[in-house]
């Protein structure tokens, strides 16, 4: 798998994956650098934003449920909801290259709305337009694609809410999933061998398989995330969904077609936090799955902040994706499916 990785791997996706916790840490430390105006404490807040750049405020939006007192709302549209007017409402729009066209219009409309604006971007139109009117930009610097900036899209938006002293004392959970991801590193990297490294066995196990993530609570958003590295590095098919929805229709439908169970996995993320009647419908549900003749794996998280859970299990996701690019023969850097749609639209 070595030499794989330095064929296959030109623009060095696996050095953005090793980089996951010292990009977090950096961006926790930069999100309280930048300039922010004074504003009201917000009444909600929605964050716009597509692909790698929406994923963050997924994240976010998750994380803080249970002890953020204003509704964070993740937007993957064009323009705003109708109740969304006023400087009581933060739009963040979020834009790695800055040239996302619905994100672009998202801004707009915000502006025409009277909402408060922060843009969140490496450059481009978004920097552009938000000089111009004279809102907040908060420019990073990162080199590689939206899907690698993640804890610059997650760290950012969690300091923004811990400097509206909407969230606090976040240190100790941004410490701690840094220093469980540092340590994973080593478990799951490039040096590790397959024999005592869980996600090349994983991967391996994936190989020419429909996969299906499955996640509960908090976690749903991290089954996403599994998803969509799978489909963009490995260039393969994936689907996630989260319980306990799940429970309520998914399981009902493993009875047909019976002839293309043998060759799909079911992945369940699970925590020591999950809620217990979720513990419960999980592992319940995984014994269905297998009943129906399903390859079925569980991935537990690690740490013991909630944060350095989800983390642990984003940062799994992004090595078995990984891993799985290589074993398929692939570069997991390019996206030609989403490069040529976005050369058709722009030309339509």
């Amino acid at each position: 798998m070595t030499e794989a990785y330095q064929t296959l791997d030109p623009e060095n996706m696996l050095g953005y994956i090793d980089a996951l916790p010292d990009d977090l840490e950096k961006a926790w430390w930069l999100g309280h650098q930048l300039p922010l105006k004074a504003m009201a404490q917000p009444g909600a807040i929605i964050i716009c934003g597509m692909g790698g750049s929406a994923i963050g405020g997924d994240l976010l939006a998750s994380y803080v449920a249970d002890r953020c007192p204003v509704p964070i709302i993740a937007r993957r549209d064009y323009g705003l909801p109708a109740w969304a007017e006023g400087e009581q409402v933060l739009v963040v729009c979020s834009s790695h290259s800055g040239n996302t066209e619905e994100t672009l219009e998202a801004f707009r409309a915000a502006l025409e709305r009277g909402c408060s604006l922060l843009a969140l971007t490496t450059g481009g139109k978004l920097r552009d337009l938000a000089v111009e009117h004279g809102t907040d930009c908060w420019i990073f610097e990162h080199e590689g694609q939206p899907r690698t900036a993640i804890p610059y899209s997650f760290g950012l938006l969690l300091a923004l809410l811990d400097r509206l002293s909407l969230v606090g004392l976040l240190d100790e959970d941004i410490a701690d999933a840094v220093s469980v991801m540092r340590e994973r590193r080593d478990a799951v990297g490039m040096e590790s061998g397959p024999a005592t490294n869980p996600a090349k066995r994983l991967a391996g196990q994936l190989m020419d398989r429909n996969i299906a993530v499955f996640a509960a609570g908090e976690l749903e958003v991290i089954a996403r995330r599994w998803k969509t590295q799978i489909n963009e590095l490995a260039k393969a098919w994936a689907c996630f969904e989260g319980l306990p929805e799940m429970n309520h229709n998914t399981l009902a439908g493993l009875v047909f077609p019976e002839s293309l169970f043998e060759r799909t996995s079911a992945i369940f993320l699970r925590s020591k936090l999950d809620h217990p009647r979720n513990a419960l419908r999980l592992q319940a549900s995984m014994e269905y799955f297998l009943q129906a003749g399903i390859g079925t794996d569980s991935v537990w998280a690690s740490g013991m902040s909630r944060l350095a859970q989800m983390w642990s299990l984003l940062q799994m996701g992004d090595y078995v994706s990984y891993y799985l690019a290589l074993n398929y023969g692939v570069d997991p850097t390019p996206v030609d499916a989403l490069s040529a749609l976005k050369q058709r639209l722009a030309h339509s």
